[in-house]
Parts: structure tokens; C-alpha cells; sequence
């Protein structure tokens, strides 16, 4: 959540940024409620004083009958005020929850994602002389796909990945993993985009799959209308995404700055409801309810963290281009970056069978958004204290494979393996 003495100095501006963003928040509804939650508080701690007061007139002999009277006084008004200002603290936190991360000025204002930048296109769209097949076509015609069985026993958008399929997924995690494990590799990709950054390499983090959802609202990415499913009977929800539950890690925490940054690289199987979508975003695995995703996590100081998300991105096109893989990269607007975000940056790959670019990955830089609800601070060298910033960013999710399969298909209704993941399925050329 953003800073209430930012609403209270700037609501306009904070205003105007919501709108931007595609949110109508009431900024003057917050401000007034500040304004009593801050009164109230003010009142209480009065009360409190006073109480405190009486009771130490209790101490030392048996107090007459006016001092226990105005203690009951004090302990009936005070239990009044708390109450009040409880209620108030509650609205005032959601309204609070609810107003967007301020997008930076470089960031395209929009009211839709067409209105995303294309900042420039990577590498050249495979030429056919075959009607090239979508991927679902493909995968199930090789026996690696079963669709049909997957809706018998979990419903639609559910589906058993087998065979090569399955041990190209694995490969392409493994490729991911190392390349994200290798220092020196993180230094090259560091200095050929000019970046100033650590090479400090990402350690590989299993975390759980789910969180509950003060530690989920916490992080601003619980979307219980379209998104984020719920455990029945319990208080929890299932992550979509593996830095859902990476970015909570050291919730009330306080990081020494000599640590920073921290850098995790997170592997789940992530949950999403999905709700709303159709058409040729259903088939195969494109849009599914289940899915699997390697996730980058970052946290570091207020004034690395730009540059840490810069270099975020430089890793996605460095494993792109290492698949040889045609890509775009895209400068999301303020509609389409999302309420936590303050810049975000898209990469989609090219899909010969839809003719067009489809997103594979995203790149969230959040400033102090999420950690200062979750209370996660870094100390710096000179001992002052102050919010950390995260970053995160996808390193892969199974929409590369379907990149893949389609780029790299052949007449004979094969696919060419890239050459950084033949090592992972035996140093076969196809599959």
C-alpha cells in the first residue's frame, strides 16, 4: 500500500494516478477518515494517560469511592473509543489497500493494454513452406498432450502433460535454474545492457503454495473475483504465481543492508481461476488452471531498485534469445500494469499459428508497495531504518514450450530441440 501522508499531501495526484490506472477511488473519503482515525487515536491515548493515572492513585491503602468511580468512568469511555476507532481503522485500511501503487512518470498513460509501448522486436518470425499446426494439435497427435482424460477428472483447462512434452518442461526449468545459479553469466548480462548491478546469483526456492490472506492482502495480490482460489474451511489461498508467496518471506523483518540484494528464484505449480477467458486461449496448455512457473523474487535497497529491475528484464531477453526464440518487449501503460506496480515491462513471444505476439513474460517493479504492509525494512550501513523495494519477474512458465512446439516444428510434425536444452534430454536434436 502507498503512504497515507502521500493521500494527504497529493490526494489530486493520487487521484488522478487511480483513474489512470483504471480504479475510481474515493481519495477525499480516505483523507476524512484519516483525519478521524487520527482525532480518534488522539482521544484514546488521552484516556489511556488518564487511566493510567487512576490507577495509580489505587496503589498503597484502599482508594475512596470518588477514585474508583472515575475509573469506571474512564474504562466505560475509553472501551467506547477503542471500539470506535477500531471500526474506523478497519474502513481506513481497505481504502487504503485499495489505492494503486503511484506508476512512475515514464510509464505510457492507457486505458487498455493496446495502448502498451513496443519498445522493439527480437529476432525473425520463422518462414513454413507447410501450414504450420498450433501447438495443441502437435502435442496431441505425438501422445503428449491428453486433454480429454484431464476434463474426465478435473474439468476443463485441465491437462496431463506427458512424454517428451513433459521432459521438455523439465529442461526448460533446469536451463533456467543454472543460468540463474551462474555468477559469471548474471555478470555478463549485467555489463552487455550497461547495468550497474550485483551479480549476485539467485538461490532456488520451493515455497509454499498457498498463504493466508492477511499475508495475501499484504502483498496486494489477492484478486478473489477473477484470479485467486480459496481453500474451503480454511484461511487460505492458493498462490498464482510463485512470488505470491516468495514476497511475504521476511514479513516484519528487518534486513541488513549487507545482505541485499536477496535474490530468489521460486519453482511452484500456481492455481488461477481464469475467469472470463475463451476462444483459442483454452487450448492446449495456453490458459490453464493449472500450470507451472519458475519466478524471480528481488529485494533490495530504495536506490537499487530500478536498476534491479532493469536487469530483471535483461535476464528474460537473455533466455529468450538463448532459445532463439522471436520476441517482443512491450512498456505496459498504467492500465495495464496492475494496482501494485509503479512500472512493469511485458516480453511476448511470436506464435506462428495465431500470427501474432502473445505474452510469455512480465517484469513488476512495486517500489515500497508491498513491504510497507508487510513491515519489511532494510537497515541500512548507517543504521537508519527504511522500507526495502522487491521486484519480481518471470523466468519461465510453460508458454515457452508452446512457443517452441510451434516455432520449431517440422514438416514431418516434429520439433526441433534449442540447442541450450538439448543437454537436459540426452543431446536429441528432435523430438
Amino acid at each position: 500500500m502507498i503512504d497515507i501522508r502521500l493521500v494527504r499531501e497529493q490526494p489530486e495526484m493520487v487521484a488522478e494516478n487511480a483513474r489512470n490506472k483504471g480504479y475510481n477511488i474515493d481519495v477525499n473519503k480516505l483523507v476524512a477518515l484519516d483525519d478521524t482515525k487520527r482525532s480518534l487515536q488522539q482521544q484514546v491515548d488521552e484516556l489511556r494517560e488518564k487511566r493510567n493515572q487512576n490507577s495509580s492513585k489505587m496503589n498503597g491503602g484502599k482508594p475512596d469511592q470518588e477514585i474508583i468511580d472515575e475509573g469506571k468512568q474512564l474504562k466505560t469511555a475509553l472501551a467506547e473509543q477503542e471500539s470506535h476507532l477500531a471500526t474506523i481503522e478497519v474502513e481506513w485500511l481497505t481504502l487504503l489497500r485499495s489505492i494503486p501503487n503511484i506508476a512512475l512518470s515514464t510509464v505510457p498513460v492507457g486505458r487498455t493494454e493496446d495502448e502498451n509501448v513496443v519498445i522493439k522486436e527480437v529476432g525473425n518470425k520463422p518462414v513454413f513452406e507447410f501450414e504450420p499446426k498450433n501447438h495443441a494439435v502437435i502435442a496431441e497427435a505425438k501422445g503428449w498432450l491428453d486433454v480429454q482424460r484431464a476434463v474426465k477428472v478435473a474439468g476443463s483447462r485441465f491437462v496431463y502433460i506427458k512424454g517428451d512434452m513433459a521432459r521438455l518442461e523439465f529442461a526448460l526449468w533446469q536451463f533456467g535454474i543454472e543460468t540463474l545459479s551462474n555468477q559469471e553469466t548474471l555478470r555478463k548480462i549485467a555489463a552487455d545492457n550497461g547495468l550497474n548491478v550485483s551479480d549476485k546469483p539467485f538461490t532456488l526456492v520451493l515455497p509454499p503454495a498457498a498463504a493466508k490472506t492477511a499475508v495475501f492482502e499484504a502483498t496486494g495480490r489477492l484478486n478473489k473475483t477473477d484470479q485467486t482460489y480459496k481453500i474451503e474451511d480454511e484461511d487460505l489461498w492458493l498462490n498464482a504465481s510463485a512470488e505470491h508467496t516468495l514476497s511475504p518471506m521476511y514479513l516484519d523483518e528487518i534486513l541488513p543492508e549487507a545482505e541485499l540484494p536477496i535474490r530468489m528464484v521460486g519453482y511452484t505449480t500456481a492455481f488461477r481461476r481464469e475467469a472470463g477467458t475463451y476462444g483459442k486461449d483454452t487450448e492446449g496448455i495456453f490458459r490453464l488452471h493449472q500450470f507451472n512457473k519458475l519466478e524471480m523474487e528481488s529485494f533490495t535497497s530504495n536506490d537499487k531498485s530500478l536498476d534491479e529491475h532493469l536487469f530483471l528484464v535483461a535476464i528474460q531477453e537473455y533466455l529468450m534469445k538463448q532459445l532463439g526464440l522471436p520476441y517482443r518487449v512491450l512498456e505496459k501503460c498504467t492500465a495495464d500494469i496492475g494496482r501494485p506496480n509503479a512500472k512493469g515491462v511485458d516480453i511476448d513471444v511470436w506464435l506462428p499459428s495465431q500470427q501474432q505476439y502473445r505474452e510469455t513474460h512480465t517484469a513488476d517493479y512495486l517500489t515500497d508497495y508491498q513491504t510497507r504492509a508487510m513491515k519489511t525494512r532494510v537497515r541500512r550501513t548507517t543504521g537508519e531504518v527504511e522500507l526495502a523495494h522487491t521486484n519480481d519477474a518471470t523466468a519461465f512458465s510453460q508458454r515457452p514450450i508452446i512457443a517452441i512446439i510451434e516455432n520449431f516444428q517440422t514438416v514431418d510434425g516434429n520439433v526441433r530441440v534449442p540447442e541450450v536444452l538439448r543437454p537436459y534430454l540426452g543431446n536429441r536434436e528432435e523430438i
